[in-house]
């Protein structure tokens, strides 16, 4: 049975790239959700392998991390693994002490040290 993640707050082309980069290589598949509401209704009804949120939600460029900050309060949620998509550091760091697994950015998708962080909870 693949494993499902949730992709968060990526506008179509992103969306397209990370669901390429994780159907391509893992035995995965990719949901999208773009804003706080649907992100946590989706994971509310369906079960996920983990969640890929973006920085900046495409949506209406709320805080990624802010919605991070919200599953990982959540009892039914936090267990999900959370990884931030964005190439700053600062914002990786705030998203890993907000409760993420080391995440990648945009400019990494097609590296190898992308592939290994997502290996854990997709291979």
């Amino acid at each position: 049975m693949p494993k499902q993640v949730l992709d968060v707050g990526n506008c179509g082309y992103d969306h397209n790239s990370v669901k390429s980069l994780i159907e391509g290589n893992f035995d995965a598949k990719v949901a999208q959700a773009h804003g706080y509401s649907d992100t946590l209704k989706k994971l509310r009804e369906h079960s996920f392998d983990l969640v890929v949120i973006n920085r900046k939600l495409d949506d209406d460029y709320s805080c990624g991390i802010e919605l991070l900050k919200q599953i990982k309060a959540d009892d039914q949620l936090r267990r999900i693994p959370v990884m931030l998509l964005s190439n700053h550091e600062d914002a990786q760091a705030a998203a890993e002490a907000a409760g993420a697994v080391p995440g990648f950015g945009k400019r990494a998708l097609g590296a190898e040290t992308t592939l290994q962080k997502l290996e854990p909870f997709l291979g």
